[in-house]
């Protein structure tokens, strides 16, 4: 995330993220790598069919532990009623979804804040298509999970596609998912 324009823009806020904070963190980092070491932590309990719940509160970075939440955050999952479930929340595979396009979103947002590129609004599609045939085991020829995902991104930006393109995939989510099966990714620009 370094630009030779960060150190003019460091009081600024651009995307609404804080610039400063965010190479106030760079810094940090480039005098100890330490600092750089997160871990982030989930705890879950299953409620019932295919009703589960995660709690999400605590994590370590920045050389300690996180204490800046006073409550955890709460997400559920269930399945439709087509799996049996009671179709009271997303399922699992669309929590992925969701992780990707948000992580997509949020990446490319704060690198563009952090190089002085204005975004004046995100909106992304995300599909994953899955053959169910590998969760039940009825086929060894069949992944468990997605085959492919394709995801869309309309972006409101003076700036080219090809970087916007850049920033977005320097996304951890997409980096953990993008090896393991085709990850299609458009971007356009208005």
């Amino acid at each position: 995330m370094t630009n030779s324009n960060a150190a003019e823009q460091i009081n600024d806020t651009v995307n609404g993220v804080d610039v400063g904070q965010v190479m106030n963190v760079i810094g940090s980092i480039e005098e100890d790598t330490n600092y750089a070491r997160f871990q982030w932590r989930t705890k879950g309990e299953w409620i019932d069919g295919g009703q589960c719940r995660s709690h999400i509160k605590n994590f370590y970075g920045g050389n300690a532990e996180d204490t800046t939440r006073k409550e955890a955050f709460t997400l559920d999952a269930d399945e439709p009623t087509i799996a049996a479930g009671k179709n009271s929340a997303p399922n699992s595979m669309e929590h992925v979804l969701h992780a990707l396009g948000t992580c997509l979103t949020g990446t490319l947002v704060y690198h563009a804040a952090v190089r002085g590129i204005e975004i004046g609004a995100v909106e992304s599609s995300c599909e994953g298509d899955m053959d169910v045939r590998g969760l039940f085991g009825l086929s060894e020829d069949v992944r468990k999970g997605f085959s492919k995902i394709t995801v869309n991104m309309r972006v409101k930006s003076e700036a080219s596609v090809e970087e916007l393109t850049e920033l977005a995939l320097f996304s951890p989510v997409h980096d953990i998912i993008s090896p393991s099966l085709p990850v299609e990714f458009s971007l356009t620009t208005y």
